[in-house]
């Protein structure tokens, strides 16, 4: 696979995370270097690596993951952006926010944006061909992308304060319905 088509198919599975990424960065709660660093290399680990488990799973686990990988999308996306859409809303700034760049949020944000990558992986085995240099273009795209979707998000959310916040759950969401409806009628 030449270089320009694994950059393509790598921009296109990086567009979730880099959306997500600028949500998480207007909610100010990753705002250090470590912070935004450790997320967007989930990110892209995650992206590489479930290219790379789908590139070894090939055929056998399609017709199951095939069947769930949209609702397991939509519910994760859907479940963080309801939480940043509710501390969006909150009157106080002494509510407690979680923290995506960390822990389960993290984790959680990591597979949704990554569950595209699986049937790229799936696609690359069903074609015989090797996955390790796309995983690689995928995983490094992926975090740039999101490092890029942080920073723009942290000024985003530094002008407009809560109300990018609230964005960006709404954000989350659309890109989990996107996900669902993109997989259920097309």
């Amino acid at each position: 696979m030449s270089f320009i088509t694994s950059l393509l198919i790598a921009i296109g599975l990086a567009m979730d995370a880099f959306a997500v990424s600028i949500g998480a960065g207007t909610g100010g709660q990753v705002t250090d270097t470590r912070s935004k660093l450790r997320l967007a290399f989930h990110f892209g680990l995650f992206q590489a690596g479930m290219t790379l488990i789908g590139w070894l799973a090939g055929t056998t686990i399609q017709r199951w993951i095939t069947g769930i990988d949209h609702w397991v999308a939509f519910g994760l996306l859907t479940y963080v952006g309801v939480n940043m859409i509710r501390s969006g809303l909150s009157k106080g700034d002494d509510t407690k926010h979680p923290n995506p760049s960390k822990g389960a949020t993290m984790v959680f944000l990591s597979v949704a944006t990554s569950i595209d990558a699986l049937a790229v992986g799936i696609s690359l085995a069903m074609l015989s061909i090797p996955a390790f240099y796309p995983s690689v273009v995928i995983g490094l795209v992926t975090f740039g992308l999101s490092i890029f979707g942080l920073l723009a998000g942290g000024k985003l959310g530094e002008k407009f304060g809560k109300r990018m916040e609230i964005l960006g759950g709404v954000i989350l969401i659309g890109i989990g319905l996107r996900v669902l409806i993109g997989d259920l009628f097309f």
